[in-house]
């Protein structure tokens, strides 16, 4: 049975209880003392067997890994299966891929045009801006690249990306990701959003970001103004479970809201963190109450050493089944997959037609209860009428 989070608390200082205040809520201090290491974290958790050859190997040859103070008091220290330490503390079972697993799943590397941007889409980019990240989360679809351990390096330029921009009017949308881009100065995150303002043909610029849930703190006053200055500017966040969600995060995400900018959430199911609709449900009402609309359920991508977190698409469609008509509309986000190798998102719903007949469709609703849904002659009749005057021009 799942333990209740709908409350939104601070996780507290914890074991930084004589850090001031003023040090604590100050971003820059939460970077500065990261825990990075095995000599760090095994004096302030006791460790399983997976979690310290996850940190002795994994940490080092595949995705670095790092925690701000603040989010590692989330972390129960006496359960290796809590669902935030999952996420975020290596374990051995990265260093085991699967025949399918990939390096570069989503096939980023293939449609990169210019250092740092990736043209898949018609009429919309993504702009990798850096490598980096407050905290790392160890199924990272780009694991390749965030990080500096793993086996490439992230190319970025000041030039070319906006030189691409500015010569295909096509692109109207631009996604600026990484690694974090709220991890940027405000200096330089405010260059990037002037610089694609100035292209007359961007008319959407969107930010994908775990800072709100790694380092509140970040969402600072000064950095709303600078984003207030930009729209239309939408945020995407991500949050897997409503644990996440304390009282520091919906401080940070209202102030984004008062700002004005749309929020949007993505989670991805992941085993034994938030594969259980209750959870799920939990997560959505929390995010709902933090003025964020849920958007995208993400199948965990086929990402090289990352098959003990990965849940059955079967488990999924059943997760998504339980949430619609159980909660309002708008909170129900939509489950999809990343087509493997570069085929982009890949919506996934559970079946409610239950079959085509000559006259009515036969449907089935939330509770499990059958619905018929004509397919009238005297409909179709007049479809073939308006179809015939369409042709001769009435």
């Amino acid at each position: 049975m799942s333990v209740s989070h709908r409350d939104f608390v601070s996780p507290g200082k914890g074991c930084w209880a004589s850090v001031s205040d003023r040090d604590w809520n100050d971003w820059h201090w939460q970077l500065k003392n990261r825990i990075h290491s095995l000599d760090q974290i095994k004096k302030l958790l006791f460790l399983s067997p997976e979690e310290r050859r996850g940190l002795m190997f994994a940490a080092k040859e595949k995705l670095a890994f790092s925690l701000t103070p603040y989010f590692f008091n989330l972390i129960d220290p006496h359960n290796p299966n809590c669902p935030i330490r999952r996420q975020v503390i290596p374990r051995s079972e990265e260093l085991v891929s699967m025949s399918y697993e990939m390096m570069d799943p989503c096939g980023e590397d293939k449609d990169m045009v210019a250092p740092g941007l990736v043209h898949r889409y018609p009429d919309r980019v993504l702009l990798l801006v850096t490598d980096r990240c407050a905290s790392y989360c160890r199924y990272c679809t780009r694991s390749r690249i965030v990080s500096g351990v793993g086996g490439q390096k992230l190319e970025t330029d000041d030039k070319l990306p906006f030189d691409y921009l500015k010569n295909h009017p096509e692109i109207r949308d631009v996604l600026i990701s990484g690694g974090d881009p709220l991890l940027l100065s405000d200096a330089r995150l405010e260059r990037i959003l002037r610089q694609l303002r100035e292209i007359p043909h961007i008319e959407i610029v969107r930010i994908g970001s775990r800072i709100p849930i790694f380092l509140p703190q970040r969402i600072t006053d000064n950095l709303c103004k600078i984003l207030k200055t930009y729209h239309p500017l939408w945020l995407n966040i991500h949050s897997n479970h409503p644990k996440e969600l304390t009282l520091e995060a919906k401080t940070a995400l209202e102030k984004l809201a008062d700002a004005g900018i749309p929020l949007g959430n993505q989670s991805v199911l992941l085993k034994g963190v938030n594969d259980d609709h209750q959870v799920i449900l939990e997560l959505l009402t929390k995010l709902i109450r933090c003025r964020v609309r849920p958007y995208y359920l993400y199948q965990c991508d086929l990402i090289q050493g990352t098959h003990h977190f990965r849940v059955p698409i079967k488990r999924g469609l059943e997760i998504m089944q339980r949430l619609r008509g159980f909660t309002t509309g708008f909170a129900v986000p939509q489950y999809v997959v990343d087509g493997p190798g570069g085929g982009g998102k890949i919506p996934l719903n559970p079946d409610y037609v239950i079959g085509y007949y000559e006259d009515k469709v036969l449907l089935r609703n939330y509770e499990g209860k059958i619905f018929s849904y004509p397919v009238g002659q005297n409909n179709a009749k007049g479809e073939e009428n308006y179809d015939r005057q369409s042709e001769a021009g009435v």
